[in-house]
């Protein structure tokens, strides 16, 4: 299938764009460097990043460092289990569906971080030996917002071109396909398209440099940002019911993933005003969607979710496709599946005839 060529225009224009958002920070700490005279690079002073941070961060970080190891898997259980006892997936969370979303949470607990660890302590010190912390000097808010641009504006393409370039839609097929949403659509994913997450090696790459601290604040509120948005419980209807509030919501579902922003993404269909599965791709800040256009603001919710030519295909193929293939005749996961996309391509009428 071939990519339209209005929309092939507008990723390079897009493209072009995120180069020069991808360099704001770095402009911005020159400026700051030029304003206050500093030269921190000359003398640099080991982890400055952490002598920099303000003293409540350092006041929170065993909090952070215990949500990026077990906290985030502790919280996701427990929101998890409170969304069930809500029943808030309204009986939808068959076997097929239960196996799909724990061995999609479990298995890359295991398989990503030995992947994870020989990229950075084995073939980073190889490709950049002596680079090792270079960019230590850098100060915490620095490496927060350089950090936090990149990660997320990287992660913003990774899905989006997953969406809009229809080879690479049955990698990420996996995560629109369930027919709710909650805490374990975050992890629904192909382990295809979880190991490649580019963001994922740009970030360890950063780390590696020198920002291991900040990157440390960004990666957890990101994840609790992530979480939340995928949650079935609508933290953020508050915000639109009460007018005094009504301020702030104009900024936060602005600047970042909301349960309805993200909704809205999962949902099966366009037709109501409300979903919008060819945009709003933002992870941690939903704030790209609004620079490029693939935004949709409504402050609803979907009444159904998923894809509406899901097979429920067995949950090797949704896991490892295309490693292994599903059964179900017609599936785009099966041997010879049609490249379908994320959007229902109509069945043709049949000819009537008339008796």
């Amino acid at each position: 299938m071939a990519l339209d060529q209005s929309l092939s225009k507008k990723i390079i224009r897009d493209g072009l764009i995120s180069i020069i958002l991808y360099a704001l920070p770095v402009v911005a700490l020159v400026i700051w460097f030029s304003y206050t005279g500093e030269t921190p690079w000359k003398n640099p002073i080991k982890d400055y990043a952490h002598v920099s941070a303000p003293a409540f961060l350092t006041f929170l970080e065993p909090v952070f460092k215990n949500l990026k190891s077990w906290g985030f898997i502790a919280l996701a259980l427990g929101l998890g289990t409170l969304e069930f006892a809500l029943g808030l997936y309204d009986n939808k969370w068959t076997s097929t569906e239960r196996k799909i979303d724990i061995v999609c949470f479990l298995a890359p607990k295991f398989l990503i971080p030995p992947v994870v660890a020989y990229f950075s302590l084995t073939l980073l010190p190889t490709l950049l030996p002596g680079y090792a912390n270079i960019f230590s000097w850098v100060p915490f808010w620095g490496g927060f917002f350089l950090i936090a641009v990149a990660d997320d504006l990287t992660q913003y393409w990774y899905h989006r071109l997953h969406h809009q370039i229809p080879f690479m839609w049955r990698f990420h097929r996996t995560h629109h396909s369930a027919p709710y949403m909650g805490m374990a659509m975050a992890s629904r994913q192909n382990f295809i398209y979880t190991i490649f997450f580019s963001q994922t090696y740009l970030t360890a790459t950063l780390i590696y440099l020198g920002l291991g601290y900040p990157a440390l604040f960004v990666t957890a509120i990101k994840s609790l940002i992530t979480m939340t948005a995928h949650s079935s419980i609508a933290w953020d209807k508050p915000f639109y019911k009460y007018r005094i509030l009504h301020p702030v919501a104009w900024v936060l579902e602005r600047l970042i993933s909301t349960p309805a922003t993200h909704h809205a993404h999962h949902a099966d269909t366009t037709d109501d005003g409300i979903g919008n599965y060819k945009g709003n791709f933002g992870n941690m800040f939903f704030l790209w969607d609004v620079i490029f256009g693939t935004g949709l603001i409504t402050r609803q919710y979907p009444t159904s979710y998923g894809i509406k030519f899901y097979k429920e295909e067995e949950w090797y193929a949704q896991f490892l496709w295309p490693i292994f293939k599903s059964k179900k005749e017609g599936s785009e996961l099966a041997a010879d599946g049609p490249e379908v996309g994320d959007e229902v391509v109509a069945e043709p009428t049949p000819n009537l005839v008339s008796a």
